[in-house]
């Protein structure tokens, strides 16, 4: 049997993914989307696209009775879930095989068994697969739960049984904190997936998160294409993965590999899957320092490192085994060839807590005809991040001879390419893969939450402002829109050399720019908070969309994003965006005082905890209020010591970005 036409329910990314390779095999792509996607990518590179619903996930992607009704009526043979959504959905998987429509996955009764952490870690016990030390039985009271994790012993791990993706996950290291810990858990898990229910986890010391993807035919035949190691994380969720394994030996690859096939073997599983393992790395990987923590029973986001050191389409396989072939390759004839290292690419501002951005891509740019380089997205320039949706912008995939090559090619790749509109980890990512802990693979899945301090560099390089202040001068040079007046050209009536002002705000810093024009250079002094920044800078000349200029003898280029509306300016330059308007000065005391005062929504989403109220004192730091949004739970806390004055939100309340949530009187303002 060959399938002839697909039916793609996901969207961004992954969903482009795999229409690129159905599109390959000459299949019919059909795309799905909701009232927010009507002008995205995947629903462009698709043969035909219905509309499905609303913005909210709920009511769109994860509605399976209209999905299959869009499948029935165009006519689609198959649906490919992706990740995410109902990829991992065992009721979906039975309604497609009712309709008489092939689900491309495993069967309901393997996502069943693996889908559930508790029952999963009950199985691979009976299948002689090592697993973490814990508690994962039905017994959920609170007091139950406390002292099974005394006596598994802290450090624990409370785990939703549901979860994934670092949803509904908390670390516990002392007796004190697991009731609090437990509740958050429980409210994430709930949102997340639908199910409180957790187990505890004994927590590895030094652990390593390695995985390996298997794949399994319906004749029985079963094996793996290696191992992947994704501990480079931030709170439980991945950020870098690579494969294979750095300093992996090669009875232990030997080892965990047979484990999971074994693991695939006991849940007759088809298709394509990763199974998980922690691994003690405190003292390097060994046979016996590996345990079960998961299966996951899809495409996983990583896919294409394992992709680049096989040279196997992992989509293409799904595709054959799901018409009923056979794995196209027997064990011995998959092997390893280099080293391949995947970024994920968010729009999230790591500056402020990695806070997810949504918004206009008003500039993105990729390195273009790099050997080894591979770019998976799910939009282009000009595109929107919604706030309803993971912010994923793409993943960056580089494939080089050795570990080393990787390194260098990804890190050369992620200084190459630019975003603006909003924030994004390019730069953190880079800095992170440079690191010499990353280069020596001296790292465990807390390398990043411990080093946070050293991998976000929150202060503006000087030159940076300086480059920033020339961007703006030189646009409104260019701005055809604004008087003759506007275009600061360092001319006087008097001949005499002459001195201009700007009042900019930069990443929200108010800055004072005066600009000394002296021959053919412009000598800034950019004075701020810390201080001033001075620096000449010559030759400056802005195409379109990049700025070259010389700031103090260096040769710098920075592109640039001007609003043809005027006001505002975007610059990418030194590893950092800067975000250029000016300063409202009939305006500054009343801003002054409201930024003072106001906790707003840092962006749009559901107040799902409220803990103040009107008269309340709080201390600097105190959590008021947590936002859900883009599938995280959000802290809003105190900048200050004071009272509450009021509050503008409930419990369940949507909110927009920049709403004000609470309005604070400071201790000081009282005094």
């Amino acid at each position: 049997m060959k399938l002839k036409s697909v039916l793609i329910a996901n969207r961004g990314e992954i969903a482009c993914r795999v229409a690129r390779s159905a599109h390959q095999l000459g299949m019919r792509v059909i795309a799905v989307y909701s009232e927010a996607d009507a002008d995205a990518l995947h629903v462009r590179v698709a043969d035909e696209a219905h509309l499905i619903g609303p913005a909210e996930a709920a009511r769109s992607y994860l509605d399976a009775t209209r999905i299959l009704e869009v499948a029935k009526a165009s006519g689609a043979e198959c649906i490919h879930p992706g990740y995410g959504f109902l990829s991992e959905n065992a009721e979906f998987a039975d309604a497609c095989e009712a309709a008489g429509i092939v689900f491309v996955g495993p069967g309901a009764d393997a996502i069943r068994a693996m889908g559930l952490k508790h029952a999963a870690k009950d199985l691979m016990l009976k299948a002689g697969v090592p697993v973490v030390p814990g508690y994962q039985g039905d017994d959920q009271s609170d007091d139950h739960l406390k002292a099974m994790a005394d006596e598994t012993g802290y450090p624990v791990l409370i785990k939703a049984v549901a979860g994934g993706g670092g949803k509904g996950m908390r670390r516990v290291d002392e007796a004190a904190g697991f009731a609090d810990a437990l509740k958050s858990c429980r409210r994430e898990a709930e949102a997340a997936f639908g199910n409180a229910q957790v187990l505890i986890e004994s927590y590895v010391a030094a652990p390593r998160h390695i995985e390996v993807q298997v794949f399994a035919d319906a004749k029985g035949n079963c094996g793996h294409l290696y191992e992947r190691d994704c501990s480079m994380q931030r709170r439980h969720q991945k950020v870098i993965e690579e494969a294979p394994a750095p300093d992996m030996p090669a009875k232990v690859r030997e080892k965990m590999c047979a484990a999971a096939v074994n693991a695939a073997k006991a849940v007759n599983y088809r298709g394509a899957g990763t199974v998980e393992f922690i691994a003690d790395g405190a003292k390097g990987l060994r046979p016996d320092g590996f345990y079960f923590m998961e299966m996951n029973t899809r495409l996983q986001v990583e896919h294409p490192v394992s992709e680049a050191i096989t040279g196997v389409d992992l989509v293409e396989w799904q595709f054959r085994i799901a018409a009923g072939e056979p794995l196209p390759l027997a064990q011995k004839d998959i092997s390893i060839t280099g080293h391949a290292i995947e970024a994920r690419v968010y729009a999230e501002d790591p500056n402020s807590g990695f806070l997810p951005q949504a918004g206009k891509l008003n500039v993105l740019k990729w390195p273009a005809g790099r050997p080894g380089l591979r770019i998976d997205t799910g939009v282009e320039e000009g595109a929107v991040i919604s706030a309803y949706y993971d912010p994923m912008i793409a993943k960056m995939i580089f494939h080089g001879p050795t570990r080393g090559d990787a390194i260098a090619g990804l890190a050369a790749s992620l200084a190459a390419s630019t975003v603006l509109g909003l924030r994004s980890n390019l730069a953190f990512n880079r800095r992170l893969i440079t690191e010499t802990a990353f280069i020596e693979a001296d790292f465990d899945t807390s390398y990043i939450d411990q080093h946070l301090d050293n991998l976000c560099d929150a202060e503006i390089p000087g030159k940076a402002l300086i480059v920033a202040a020339e961007a703006w001068l030189q646009s409104l040079k260019q701005d055809a829109h604004r008087t003759p007046w506007s275009g600061l050209t360092g001319w006087s009536m008097a001949g005499l050399p002459r001195c201009d002002w700007l009042h900019l705000r930069v990443n929200g810093q108010d800055l004072t720019v005066r600009i000394d024009w002296k021959e053919a250079d412009r000598h800034y002094t950019v004075t701020g908070d810390d201080g001033d920044v001075t620096g000449v800078v010559s030759h400056g000349v802005l195409s379109p969309v990049e700025l070259a200029c010389i700031v103090d003898n260096d040769s710098l280029e920075a592109d640039v994003w001007a609003d043809p509306a005027g006001g505002r300016v975007l610059v990418s330059v030194l590893d950092v965006h800067l975000d250029v308007t000016l300063q409202d000065m009939l305006n500054r005391d009343e801003e002054a005082g409201a930024a003072s005062a106001s906790l707003k929504a840092p962006m749009s989403g559901k107040i799902i905890q409220m803990l103040a109220e009107p008269g309340q004192h709080v201390a600097k730091g105190e959590q008021l209020a947590v936002l859900e949004a883009m599938k995280m739970e959000h802290s809003l806390k105190a900048g200050f010591a004071g009272t509450v004055q009021s509050v503008g939100a409930g419990e369940g309340d949507q909110v927009q970005e920049g709403q004000v949530v609470i309005v604070l009187a400071s201790d000081e303002a009282a005094g």
